[in-house]
């Protein structure tokens, strides 16, 4: 069956989380008189926010929970007291002030616009539904995807197969006719092959540890190796 369409992740496959989350912590930090080394601060904050992503993919964390516990953890790895209210304050901020920042990774607005003339784009997204479709307008790429399905409004996250199916039925499609594209081994790319859906993951980070029977590209202008 011929590809018709193509499921992109939206964080860390087309919108540089790292870089803008980095400028928005540059701004709220010091605006509550936060004064952290803040290198040290995010070579802290990454890997607690990855494994808080991990644990609200897996229903082990509410979204709530996540906003505050991934800040609170941070500041208490580096000894640095903040007292809850500031932690609270600032997991809200966070949210607020991130669509501001819109860097995208290498490649994204060329590759968009030659798919765009072959596929129907779609986006499937684990973050958060009040401020995904802001970062897609904010950075230019909203005009590129007919559908964008949140975790949340299904329900369940990535790699949860009901989230592929209600993505499917929304654009009216198949397996067979569908790819998805993504950053996240376990969340986009095993979870649409547990459905039946091609996969390419984004390598962004260049990792070795790749399954062999995984297409895994560097970059996106690559994409068109494939599609």
């Amino acid at each position: 069956m011929k590809i018709q369409h193509i499921f992109f992740d939206l964080d860390h496959t087309l919108w540089d989380f790292e870089k803008n989350s980095a400028l928005t912590f540059q701004e709220i930090l010091p605006a509550s008189n936060i004064t952290v080394d803040f290198d040290l601060f995010m070579k802290t904050y990454i890997p607690i926010n990855f494994s808080y992503w991990k644990k609200y993919r897996e229903e082990k964390v509410s979204k709530e929970e996540l906003k505050y516990l991934r800040l609170k953890e941070t500041f208490d790895a580096l000894d640095y007291y903040v007292n809850d209210v500031t932690i609270h304050y600032l997991s809200e901020e966070y949210i607020v002030n991130l669509p501001n920042h819109n860097h995208l990774f290498e490649g994204t607005f060329e590759i968009l616009d030659y798919l765009q003339s072959k596929y129907q784009l779609h986006i499937i997204t684990n973050g958060f539904e009040e401020i995904q479709t802001q970062k897609m307008e904010k950075s230019g790429i909203s005009k590129f995807f007919t559908a964008v399905i949140t975790s949340e409004s299904v329900g369940v996250k990535k790699p949860n197969p009901k989230v592929f199916e209600f993505a499917l039925d929304k654009v009216n499609t198949t397996a067979a006719n569908s790819i998805m594209i993504g950053d996240n081994l376990e969340a986009d790319i095993q979870g649409a092959l547990n459905c039946g859906i091609k996969a390419i993951h984004y390598n962004s980070e260049k990792i070795n540890l790749i399954p062999e029977n995984i297409i895994s590209i560097n970059h996106l202008i690559d994409l068109k190796q494939y599609l």
